[in-house]
């Protein structure tokens, strides 16, 4: 189990204190679990380079735990590459200023809050995906957090509740998986930099599985009271975690872990 506790100093700066039961790197993982029906090449490890498993349906089956390829793309960090900015409105544009020079002092996570979509995909520690023909699951192992995506045909409500992840419905365009999300609560980030969002946010995802080991993720945002213009985000590569297993992840914020109390001294009686 890790505890992610984050504590408050004088001066405005912020410590985080991540304590790990089992030791180790921020990512998932248990040190032996071969997983069954994972394609092992002829020295036993999984092969990643293998074609991507299909559903019994035929369409390609995105489960398994997949985290950002950091080789690639900087975890929580900026949605779009260095020198792009986004089409911000102007109060969006000054909110993102801020929050990128004081170093996302405010960011959400500071007060144990989920990332949301789609910063939610850029999380180091990972997230597990289980797919079925009615709705497909993500199990994000950072503060234990879930989604849902709907794929019965439902349309995406007019007047959802709101919700730091939203309301998503999904749907297969060939090989790929298209999933829309309506009905975000304000309060989550777009990314670790902080462009933000309101209410009116609306995203769509294309997730493309390219072979066993490699899944492509393309978010277009469109939000017409933060920007001028949908935008889409620079495509993200997400890897698979094989032989692995999500292991449970707490948040604590400005508080020490409760100690059970000494009993009352009644003389020895």
């Amino acid at each position: 189990m890790r505890i992610y506790r984050i504590t408050a100093w004088r001066g405005g700066m912020l410590a985080l204190a991540l304590v790990c039961a089992t030791g180790g790197t921020a990512a998932a993982q248990w040190l032996s679990l071969p997983i069954p029906g994972t394609p092992r090449t002829t020295d036993g490890k999984p092969n990643l380079n293998a074609p991507a498993p299909r559903t019994a349906d035929g369409k390609p089956d995105h489960s398994g735990i997949w985290r950002i390829d950091s080789s690639r793309h900087n975890p929580n960090a900026n949605l779009l590459p260095k020198g792009v900015e986004a089409p911000m409105l102007p109060w969006a544009a000054e909110l993102y200023k801020r929050r990128v020079a004081t170093f996302g002092y405010d960011r959400p996570m500071t007060v144990c809050l989920p990332h949301g979509v789609p910063d939610g995909l850029t999380s180091p520690y990972g997230f597990k995906l289980i797919q079925t023909p009615v709705v497909t699951v993500y199990l994000y192992e950072e503060f234990t957090k879930y989604r849902q995506i709907h794929t019965d045909g439902r349309p995406l409500p007019v007047d959802p509740n709101p919700q730091y992840y939203g309301y998503s419905v999904g749907r297969w365009e060939g090989e790929t998986f298209v999933v829309d999300t309506a009905g975000f609560k304000e309060g989550s980030w777009l990314d670790n930099d902080g462009h933000p969002h309101t209410d009116a946010l609306r995203t769509t995802e294309r997730f493309r599985r390219i072979n066993f080991g490699s899944m492509e993720v393309a978010v277009t945002i469109d939000d017409p009271k933060a920007y001028s213009r949908p935008w889409t985000a620079e495509t993200m590569r997400l890897v698979l975690q094989p032989d692995t297993e999500l292991l449970e992840h707490l948040c604590e914020n400005n508080r020490e872990v409760a100690r059970p109390t000494a009993p009352p001294n009644n003389g020895g009686r």
